[in-house]
């Protein structure tokens, strides 16, 4: 039999190979380019990302500019007629893109920062040029295929069962959102919802409770504990009380790597807890879950795969450009149930059982091919190098944790954890009130935004102000964090001289 039975097309030429063009047909539409033109730009745009790349070191991790003077730079009419390419790909590189923060600088320490490998940008050059929507199986079966995969790596890498599933998404936002419908249609889609997270929980997680029907007065906000761990008593509390006013509690989301500390909550004893309610339980892993590819983090995430739902994001601790995010569900079906729907447009996309349609599982139809820059990442530097990469952040973090607590200018306010060191300028033989602190610890931190090549970002730990580094991108070095570090305590020095408590 014919090996291309089953398909339709014909495999598209090989690079330099000439193809031939029919006599008649129509000139090219005026928005296309001719092929030697599509060449010459993409190889522009390829050379300034490489430059881009070799100096960013020596720039600095984050540039901003004023509204006033972005809009006499860039508000204006857009033009009736087109100019040079070349010339607008220099305007683009040139006015927009350098303000912005360099979130894969090797000092971007703010918020959680990341940098994406190059194989994983040039999938994404690919999979746009190819134009592809993994929606269903009929518009997309590779593409679909390569999800599948990539989806099973993350299934087995967090200890899921065979019936595990989901898909990929924008990130934890839509994750979350996708999470709490599940979690909704679960439990029978009942009046006067619940749910139920930590005082430490990202906000996409309020946000999504909301979208799905929560009231936001029914979002309970539970108290965190020393370690700023969710409070198991707290909760138990909350839903008893909750229960008793006729409420109808649906889902516990648990946090596997806060934004502020890196915490991890009890998921086991949280896993115990909702199977004797009854309820939903979801992880938050957007940037701690991938800690698991590590001996450490599998210690710290032990209890995650008894959750019925984890979101995590690759575009964080696993090095991939934006938007990269995922859902897994521990009964794929979960997924499913609450989002597959049958239009008549779409009639044409059933292709049985074993081929899967991503449109079923969440809440896009239109989706790009995120699987891709995951597939060529892994393929390309193998596993080996990704397990070092995120250990190298877990290592760096702990040498922060020992040079504050050996400096005589700087207070450690929270263990490292899961990359993220938590401290402020609190010299310890200087006896701050606190708001003193606070303030100095404020102007430290607009230093460092204004007055060095790092970039730092805050946090408030049980109604503290704290400096806070993220150190998870995979070209920071020791030094990086060291020099850093050494500017805080100058511009703490400098800060606590000009309230009067300093040396000069």
């Amino acid at each position: 039999m014919d090996d291309t039975v089953g398909k339709k097309g014909t495999a598209p030429p090989r690079a330099g190979e000439a193809t031939e063009v029919r006599s008649g047909v129509e000139a090219p539409g005026d928005l296309q380019l001719p092929p030697g033109e599509m060449l010459d730009l993409a190889h522009k745009v390829a050379e300034l990302l490489v430059e881009r790349s070799a100096n960013l070191p020596e720039e600095n991790a984050w540039e901003g500019e004023f509204r006033q003077v972005l809009d006499d730079q860039l508000l204006e009419e857009p033009p009736e007629e087109g100019r040079p390419a070349a010339e607008v790909i220099d305007k683009a590189a040139r006015e927009i893109l350098p303000y912005s923060s360099r979130m894969d600088h090797p000092r971007c320490f703010g918020f959680v920062p990341s940098s994406p490998t190059w194989p994983g940008v040039l999938a994404d050059f690919m999979a746009a040029g190819y134009h592809v929507n993994p929606c269903t199986w009929l518009v997309a079966s590779g593409p679909s295929h390569l999800e599948l995969v990539v989806i099973d790596w993350f299934r087995r890498w967090l200890g899921y069962p065979e019936g595990a599933g989901g898909l990929l998404t924008s990130g934890g936002s839509a994750a979350s959102v996708d999470a709490f419908v599940a979690a909704r249609e679960a439990a029978g889609h009942p009046e006067r919802t619940t749910v139920y997270m930590s005082d430490q929980s990202h906000s996409a997680l309020s946000r999504a409770a909301m979208i799905v029907g929560v009231r936001r007065d029914r979002i309970r906000r539970v108290a965190s504990d020393e370690h700023f761990r969710l409070d198991m008593d707290a909760l138990a509390r909350q839903m008893a009380e909750d229960r008793t006013a006729g409420l109808s509690p649906i889902a516990v989301a648990a946090n596997a790597g806060t934004t502020a500390t890196g915490a991890i909550d009890p998921l086991e004893a949280l896993a115990d807890f909702c199977e004797a309610e009854g309820l939903w339980l979801h992880v938050d892993a957007a940037y701690g879950g991938f800690a698991i590819l590590t001996e450490e983090g599998k210690r710290l995430l032990r209890g995650i795969e008894r959750a019925d739902s984890i979101g995590l994001d690759p575009h964080k601790w696993l090095f991939q450009p934006y938007e990269t995010g995922c859902l897994l569900a521990k009964d794929r079906n979960t997924l499913k149930s609450a989002f597959a729907v049958r239009p008549d447009i779409l009639q044409d996309t059933v292709w049985g059982k074993d081929h899967p349609n991503f449109a079923d599982y969440g809440l896009q139809l239109s989706r790009s091919f995120r699987a891709l820059k995951v597939w060529m990442s892994i393929q390309t530097f193998g596993m080996a190098s990704f397990r070092r990469a995120i250990a190298k952040g877990m290592e760096l973090a702990a040498r922060a944790e020992d040079y504050v607590r050996a400096s005589p200018v700087l207070e450690a306010t929270n263990m490292p954890s899961l990359g993220i060191v938590c401290f402020r300028v609190n010299p310890a033989d200087d006896d701050l009130d606190e708001e003193t602190l606070e303030e100095v610890n404020r102007t430290v931190l607009a230093r460092m935004f204004w007055d060095d090549r790092a970039f730092m970002s805050s946090t408030m730990l049980h109604g503290t102000f704290t400096l806070r580094m993220c150190i998870v991108n995979h070209t920071t070095t020791w030094d990086d964090v060291r020099e850093t570090l050494e500017s805080v305590e100058r511009f703490g020095r400098d800060a606590l001289t000009k309230a009067g408590h300093g040396r000069p």
